[in-house]
């Protein structure tokens, strides 16, 4: 199949190991991403000071890609949600639709819609399946125990995701690690929020929030917590040696992407798959993919 590749503000900026591993796993499971370098901001920065910005910012995605005639694949939660709730909005509100469109002609663009948008983990889920790709797995991560973690707007609009995973007892993540042939780890703060969402509002309760989860994980053996959400890594991963050192806590969590967990199952190597890039290093679950 073949999609529009939607990398949003942070990925390019501070997940490039998440953009390396989902195309090199894209393109082994016969998925063709295709660039557009006129997609810019998804708007969800702005949705709660102003929502006609927002639907507008977005928009203007849903315009390109509707001009390119392809489906929008979103390596972002926030970015996956908010492009697809502009598109539910704008298809179930003619009137609506007509207002964003005059201000999408100020810059020569218009909407008629629909355009499709599905998160990766989606498109991997309905698109190539489970069974399908357990059956491409060359080097099963037998031995290896994963901690996953959905995120708030994995599932969001709920409306438009409930046929495809529940937004309550979500399973898709964590049943496309158990075909890489790791363990999957049920744990109690599964879907506690990040804290991202107000982490440019206050630092401290993002932290407060973030912490839930790092604490919680500590006391387990997981090798590394599975995220697939940039956002969610700003907290997880980028913040994570500053909760430490705030909170008096020991906190050596390795964060991975699952994309990276994929690519190890179907051959790829650390290298390829941008582990130098993981700032706190999965080095046991590397060392045993390495034996």
């Amino acid at each position: 199949m073949d999609a529009l590749l939607y990398l949003g503000c942070t990925v390019p900026v501070r997940n490039l190991n998440y953009e390396i591993s989902a195309r090199l796993t894209a393109q082994a499971l016969g998925i063709t991403l295709h660039d557009m370098d006129e997609f810019g901001c998804c708007g969800f920065p702005l949705k709660s000071l102003n929502s006609m910005d927002t639907l507008v910012i977005a928009a203007r995605n849903l315009a390109l890609a509707e001009f390119r005639g392809m489906e929008i694949c979103a390596l972002c939660n926030a970015c996956s949600a908010t492009l697809a709730e502009t598109a539910h909005l704008l298809e179930t509100d003619s009137m609506l639709k007509s207002q964003v469109n005059e201000k999408l002609r100020e810059i020569g663009l218009s909407y008629s819609g629909p355009v499709r948008v599905r998160h990766y983990m989606r498109i991997l889920w309905e698109e190539i399946g489970p069974e399908a790709i357990r059956e491409r797995i060359v080097r099963p991560l037998e031995g290896i125990l994963l901690a996953p973690h959905y995120g708030c707007h994995y599932l969001k609009p709920s409306e438009l995701t409930k046929d495809f995973d529940s937004p309550d007892v979500p399973v898709t993540l964590s049943e496309l690690i158990e075909v890489t042939g790791a363990s999957v780890l049920d744990y109690s703060t599964l879907k506690e929020c990040c804290g991202g969402g107000v982490l440019g509002i206050s630092e401290d309760t993002a932290n407060a929030l973030a912490v839930k989860k790092l604490e919680d994980l500590s006391h387990y053996d997981a090798h590394a917590l599975v995220l697939v959400c940039p956002f969610c890594n700003v907290m997880y991963e980028g913040q994570q040696k500053k909760i430490a050192k705030k909170t008096g806590l020991d906190l050596k969590v390795p964060v991975v992407y699952y994309p990276q967990v994929l690519g190890l199952a179907l051959g790829y190597t650390p290298d390829e798959l941008g582990f130098k890039l993981n700032r706190i290093k999965p080095t046991e679950m590397l060392r045993i993919v390495g034996s």
